[in-house]
């Protein structure tokens, strides 16, 4: 008889052990999944982990590892907060596609015009969108106690939706030959977001991903609102003891996510992406999830999640177009690696016991 047997205290051992042991699996299912789909397995796992980094055409892709991985860390970051004190996000995407959209529209209201503020004043107007958009579901949970989860999701549809009508309607490129989508912002300087030093694939998404990643080591590590986020999610009920407000925790946690997503979203339409079309939500916001989880909601842990789901994002695109592997299974195989690791989950904080089954 197989039985879980709690444990006195979380063992350390296996809270890190679990992701690493999480990434073998969905090597090995992953793997598997290919084989079906009559690719060669070893080679599918091979050019998705090992090409991007040593392949002779290493050299283009190791700075796309920073472009890939800025957006997953910037939002995980905003994420993981309220993921400590049990406030769900899942809908990052949508707050993400927001603050595209803001950031894009105020470089677009004040084109053709040359200035330096147009790139500060879209970052303001980015990280507001993200912002206002999460608290949506932040006034509805502090006020009707609505679920913050079915809220937030819901609301990337919506995003969604949003995003079809700009791009078809206010935010149209006027000479875009009637196809929709904005103006190229990379080929507007005052709003473009290119490289910072050409050939490494920094810009100032990377820098704001840093910088989010120090702000939330130390905001975890040596502030008070750090201790409340912590006690709050292994405690409610002393957190209420503790003067903790539930309420402002919650509107806190989302906003700041939702700022952070909504920055993502800007750096992202102003630099790699350059233009506001239809399809320009690519589940960043959603794979930040598994780039939060498998970092153990610790900065350091999701600035390595985050590269390693960016070089799955490279790979997976390599094996694409070499192997002939659909985008789908791409996406099943970065979905492995989530469930494998909320299945894990369950050894830091539980034994397992076989033992035979007495009368």
């Amino acid at each position: 008889m197989i039985r879980l047997e709690k444990r006195g205290t979380p063992s350390r051992l296996w809270a890190l052990a679990t992701p690493l042991l999480a990434v073998v699996l969905t090597m090995i299912f992953g793997g598997l999944l290919f084989a079906l789909l009559g690719k060669d397995p070893v080679m599918a796992i091979r050019t998705i982990f090992w090409d991007p980094l040593f392949s002779e055409n290493a050299w283009y892709y190791r700075p796309q590892l920073f472009v890939k991985a800025a957006p997953l860390i910037l939002i995980a970051t905003g994420l993981s907060l309220g993921f400590r004190a049990g406030i769900w996000n899942i809908g990052a995407e949508g707050q993400y596609i927001i603050g595209a959209i803001c950031g894009a529209a105020v470089a677009l209201a004040f084109y053709p015009a040359e200035g330096w503020y147009i790139f500060p004043l879209m970052v303001v107007a980015a990280a507001l969108g993200g912002f206002l958009w999460a608290m949506i579901p932040a006034v509805l949970k502090t006020r009707f106690g609505t679920s913050e989860i079915l809220v937030s999701l819901m609301l990337v549809y919506v995003a969604g939706h949003i995003l079809s009508w700009v791009a078809f309607g206010p935010l149209k490129n006027p000479q875009g030959y009637g196809f929709p989508g904005s103006r190229n912002l990379q080929q507007y300087p005052p709003a473009a977001n290119p490289e910072l030093w050409d050939g490494t694939g920094i810009h100032w998404g990377v820098i704001a991903a840093g910088l989010a990643v120090v702000a939330t080591w130390v905001i975890l590590s040596r502030h008070i609102l750090g201790f409340r986020i912590r006690v709050a999610g292994l405690a409610p009920r002393a957190a209420r003891f503790a003067g903790v407000s539930p309420d402002r925790l919650v509107v806190l946690c989302l906003g700041i996510s939702g700022a952070l997503a909504g920055l993502a979203g800007m750096f992202e339409v102003s630099g790699p992406s350059g233009t506001l079309s239809p399809d320009f939500a690519t589940g960043y916001g959603f794979t930040a999830i598994i780039v939060a989880f498998l970092g153990r909601l610790h900065p350091v842990g999701i600035v390595l999640a985050g590269f390693l789901l960016a070089l799955t994002y490279i790979g997976g695109e390599i094996a694409q177009s070499t192997l002939g592997l659909p985008a789908s299974a791409i996406q099943a195989f970065q979905g492995m690696l989530l469930f494998f690791l909320l299945a894990l989950d369950v050894l830091p904080n539980y034994r397992i016991r076989i033992a035979k089954e007495t009368a």
